[in-house]
This record gives C-alpha cells, structure tokens and sequence, in this order.
C-alpha cells in the first residue's frame, strides 16, 4: 500500500525511521492516518532528515519501494490547485452535486406517479368503452325489436 511518510533520521541501529502521514485508498482517495505510526528503514537512510517520501509498503510491512513525493506533489498543485480547486469549492460541488440528485430523485418520483395516472386513467377510458358498445349493442337490440314490432 502506498502511505505519504516523512523521513526521521534518530539512528535506530543505523535505520531511519518512516513517519507515516497518510495512505492511499484507491486511485484518487488518500486518508489521514490518525495516528502516527513509524517504521525503520534502512532504504530511508539515503534521504535527508525531514523530507516527504512515498513508499509502498507491503502486507508484512517491508518496504518495497521509497521515493521522494515532491514530484507527486507538484503534480498534485498542477492538477487542482492552478485551477482554483479549493476544500470550499470541492464542498460547493458535492452540494451542487447533492441538490441536483435529490431534483432529479423528485423529478423521477413526479414523472412515476404521473404514469400511475395515466394508467389509470387508461383503465377507466377502457372500461368506459366496453360499457358504452355492450349499451350500443342493447340499443340496436331494442331497436330491432322496435322495428320488428313495428312491421308487425
């Protein structure tokens, strides 16, 4: 797993130590770690006391890669922070975000209830139609018995 770690020179045995700051979750989601954790590290050695590193470690806790994060973090302040990418303005679109589900939850709730009515409605034009041929059809019973009866 990757974790943001700051390098820690106090000579462990000849091991720096690997202060860990945060951990990458998926592709974009980073986490804070809420408490900080170190690891020693004889790869750490190589980078100055203080220095924001990435490294990869592995389920059993070995290092199994360590290199220096402000290429990763120019790439983070060119890729959102050039173009005015603020907490506050990614807050604005998860509520613009919000308010435009909840309109479009409302609008496929109307448009739902809308088609109930219309089948209702439908169901009701139905019937209405099959009672007005069976009342046609008595109708042009009796008036063939009328004629009949008036032929007679």
């Amino acid at each position: 797993m990757l974790h943001l770690a700051q390098i820690q020179k106090k000579g462990y045995l000849g091991k720096a130590g690997l202060r860990l700051l945060a951990a990458q979750k998926s592709e974009h989601i980073w986490t804070k770690l809420p408490e900080e954790e170190t690891v020693l590290s004889t790869e750490a050695s190589g980078f100055s006391d203080g220095l924001l590193v990435l490294v990869d470690i592995s389920n059993s806790n070995q290092i199994l890669d360590i290199r220096e994060a402000k290429d990763w973090v120019l790439e983070l302040v060119q890729r959102y922070l050039t173009y005015g990418v603020t907490p506050s303005h990614l807050q604005q679109e998860i509520e613009r975000a919000e308010q435009w589900r909840q309109s479009l939850t409302l609008e496929s709730q109307e448009l739902a209830r809308r088609q109930i009515e219309l089948e209702a409605r439908r169901e009701q034009i139905q019937v209405l139609e099959e009672e007005l041929k069976s009342e046609k059809k008595q109708l042009e019973t009796r008036m063939a018995e009328l004629r009949s009866q008036s032929q007679d």
